[in-house]
């Protein structure tokens, strides 16, 4: 018995003493994790969870500062200092990563998902890790993939019932090439521009629409400047959680686990979230006056297919091993 107490003395004196050298791993750090959305947006709260769970992880060490609404800069100027180090983090679509791995346009082909398991499957499984394994080099660690939804197109002019009516309409676009070719495709005029902008130029009438997410149209008041909102679904947004690679080498390996681990928890809350935000947001932007009209599955297909030119494009100019891997896991996650 008394070895036995002895025995189970060493070993709560062993992990005293580990947890107490996990503690001296954890710095006072500040992280200032920047995103485009209003604060209250999906993405916000996904931003706040994450502070909260790495306030409490730390024991209060390492406080993340939410600055929403673009408050550092459009998203390839936030790109750009995380990059170099100035910002710590940064949540955004991923056209901004397109920029410096090309194959991240892949996540931008449009209609690949029928829900969101199937986007949920691709970033989370081997595609993902294998675009996130080109980013170091570039500058930037991903940690996880927040959810923004599918995109709709709104616009002031008439509804999107079928391909054709997105002739000649002036549409803001996420500044990406394959967003470009995609509305190029149904003869629109794809404008592409910083989101920090868009509402003025909504309201301006320089552009005649945009596309987005129906929580982001809601939470940016869109519907103030615009009147049809079109469930056209083109494509499903993800937006990878990236942390600057300069600041993430700083880091103890105990640091680095832990807002890994905060990551991962706040990126599986937040997609629960901003589904339900997402399910109600298309109610309240009718309420507020906003005309909605869905499309007809046989008119989807037809638009699926007359783009398919754009995957066949930029497929060319992506890496091989890459491109075989994505068609690989979309034939899997099809099932889902």
């Amino acid at each position: 018995m008394k070895l036995q107490f002895k025995a189970a003395l060493v070993g709560l004196s062993f992990m005293v003493v580990a947890a107490a050298a996990g503690a001296q791993d954890i710095q006072d750090r500040v992280i200032k994790f920047g995103h485009l959305n209003n604060a209250g947006h999906p993405t916000s709260l996904g931003v706040r969870k994450f502070a909260e769970i790495v306030a409490t992880t730390s024991g209060g060490k390492i406080k993340v500062q939410e600055f929403p609404s673009s408050q550092l800069g459009n998203e390839l100027q936030q790109q750009s200092a995380l990059q170099g180090g100035v910002q710590e983090m940064l949540v955004a679509s991923t056209t901004s990563l397109n920029g410096i791995v090309k194959e991240f346009g892949l996540l931008d082909f449009p209609f690949l998902f029928a829900n969101a398991r199937q986007a949920d499957a691709l970033v989370d499984g081997p595609l993902g890790k294998m675009l996130a394994a080109k980013l170091p080099e570039k500058g930037v660690v991903v940690l996880g993939f927040f959810d923004l939804g599918f995109r709709n197109v709104t616009n002031s002019k008439r509804p999107i019932t079928k391909g054709s009516d997105l002739e000649g309409l002036k549409l803001r676009v996420i500044p990406n090439p394959v967003f470009l070719e995609t509305f190029k495709t149904f003869k629109a005029n794809p404008v592409p521009m910083a989101f920090a902008e868009l509402y003025g130029a909504l309201e301006s009438k320089a552009v005649d629409g945009q596309e987005n997410p129906f929580a982001v149209i809601e939470s940016s008041k869109i519907y103030e400047v615009q009147k049809y909102v079109s469930g056209t679904n083109h494509v499903y947004a993800t937006n990878p959680i990236q942390i600057s690679k300069r600041f993430w080498d700083r880091l103890s390996a105990a640091e680095q686990k832990l807002l890994q681990d905060a990551a991962i928890e706040a990126q599986n809350w937040q997609r629960t979230i901003s589904r339900e935000v997402s399910s109600k947001a298309l109610g309240e932007l009718q309420a507020k006056g906003m005309i909605y009209n869905d499309i007809a599955p046989a008119e989807l297909a037809r638009m699926r297919a007359e783009v398919r030119p754009v995957y066949e494009k930029f497929s060319a100019a992506y890496d091989p091993a890459i491109v075989t891997l994505f068609k690989a896991e979309l034939e899997r996650i099809s099932k889902l």
